[in-house]
């Protein structure tokens, strides 16, 4: 995947506001890239049969793959430990009026486990998701578990023409469905700050910035690096024009899952991408950094976008957020 380079020199910021009561969300990413191989059902790596490397995927990419965050330096919570409630619904599937799961923010998928609040990916908002956890007394069919189910679909990581590695489907995806996590070390914001300004020209940025809004003046940060350990996740390029969105969803912890739900309808063999910015469609997240199309930015080089959409900005998004925190 192609990522911007040295020093903060690739991050993209965006704004995602949550509606109701259940508080907002923005975004703030940097660049990704990497290795190949293929990512199967379940849990982690499979290697698939066809084209693609060879090699095992966890061996080529050299670092280990985790299906879900783990804790990082500066990280004072672990998001596998299970600190939310559970709901005693007796019931295969959890309603919405009577689990308490999903009374403060309504029902986020279908029978069919689709997200529902899709038009609040185009508009730049986004409302925060919950769904059951392990202490929850539903069955494992309930239709309020799905990012906890893992990767279920057939991923391969290849070479694309001009942008490195990149992701794509080997099977089509309904619009709505989940598709991955963006997974890795759960850090603080001092850690990633540290991380960024410890990087190198040419070097690739992974950290990406969840900031959750639950009031006037209360803000929770939360920052996944995939360096080290990743994902699925951290192949996907960046598009001006994605099949992807990112929402944030909790699970068992209150540390949130960056979950990427399909847009559209996905045809196999495409590949995945979203907006690094955080937005979707052709409307700009609610806080998007202006991205000038000189290509400098305060005297650094800008990468440029290869993503071929018709209203590609030309260069990846640019956001110095985590470098200049105080």
């Amino acid at each position: 995947m192609e990522k911007p380079g040295a020093s903060g020199d690739a991050v993209a910021a965006g704004g995602l506001r949550g509606a109701r009561d259940c508080g907002q969300t923005t975004f703030c990413f940097e660049g990704t890239s990497v290795p190949a191989g293929h990512f199967g059902h379940e849990r982690g790596f499979e290697q698939l049969p066809g084209e693609g490397p060879g090699s095992d995927p966890e061996e080529f990419c050299g670092f280990p793959s985790v299906p879900d965050n783990v804790q990082g330096p500066g990280c004072t919570t672990d998001p596998s430990e299970v600190t939310l409630p559970g709901c005693s619904c007796r019931s295969a599937s959890c309603c919405s009026d009577t689990c308490p799961c999903l009374r403060t923010c309504g029902r986020a998928y279908d029978g069919a486990g689709a997200l529902l609040a899709l038009g609040a990916a185009g508009s730049g908002y986004c409302s925060p998701v919950f769904e059951c956890n392990a202490l929850c007394a539903c069955s494992d069919a309930c239709s309020s578990r799905v990012v906890q189910g893992g990767l279920r679909l057939r991923l391969e990581v290849y070479a694309t023409e001009n942008k490195g590695w990149g992701v794509r489907t080997l099977q089509a995806i309904p619009r709505g469905t989940f598709v991955c996590e963006y997974a890795g070390e759960v850090i603080g914001l001092e850690e990633a700050r540290r991380r960024q300004l410890a990087q190198r020209p040419g070097d690739n940025n992974y950290i990406i910035a969840v900031r959750e809004h639950a009031g006037e003046g209360s803000v929770t940060e939360t920052f996944v690096d995939p360096a080290a350990v990743g994902n699925a996740g951290r192949f996907l390029n960046h598009s001006c024009r994605p099949n992807l969105f990112m929402q944030p969803v909790r699970v068992h912890s209150l540390v949130p899952r960056l979950a990427l739900f399909a847009g559209r309808n996905v045809a196999a063999r495409e590949e995945l991408t979203f907006d690094y910015t955080g937005g979707y469609g052709n409307r700009l997240p609610a806080e998007r950094l202006a991205t000038p199309r000189d290509g400098g930015t305060d005297g650094l080089q800008r990468k440029e976008c290869h993503c071929g959409a018709n209203n590609c900005g030309r260069f990846l998004p640019l956001d110095l957020s985590i470098i200049n925190a105080k």
